[in-house]
């Protein structure tokens, strides 16, 4: 099985739920904390072509809410993926790699594909 690598931060509700199930599955995997670890601009450029960087921003998150609203609304790809790089509390979590695919968020579906249902 290919490495899975799992991106995000360390204290989020969501990126424990994924680190628990992998690991009660005997998932190997290893963590990358976004805060701890910083980012890798270019990684964060990949993810967005594949994935299309509005999906990469956590819109549920106390990070976007505390934006201004015209900072909010006037967001490119640019503009995001600077402020993701500043803020990387805005990037939805977990971000898996895994065999060459990048996927986002913890459910059924990426839990089944990472054989930790």
């Amino acid at each position: 099985m290919s490495e899975v690598v799992l991106h995000g931060i360390a204290n989020c509700d969501t990126v424990r739920r994924a680190r628990r199930a992998l690991e009660a599955a005997g998932v190997e995997y290893r963590f990358v904390d976004f805060r701890k670890d910083g980012l890798d601009p270019e990684r964060l450029r990949e993810w967005a072509m594949e994935l299309g960087w509005e999906a990469l921003i956590n819109r549920r998150g106390a990070t976007w809410r505390q934006l201004p609203k015209e900072q909010r609304e006037a967001l490119d790809e640019d503009s995001a993926l600077a402020l993701m790089l500043e803020k990387p509390t805005l990037i939805r979590r977990p971000v898996i790699e895994h065999a060459g695919r990048v996927r986002l968020g913890w459910g059924p579906e990426n839990a089944r594909a990472l054989g930790a249902e």
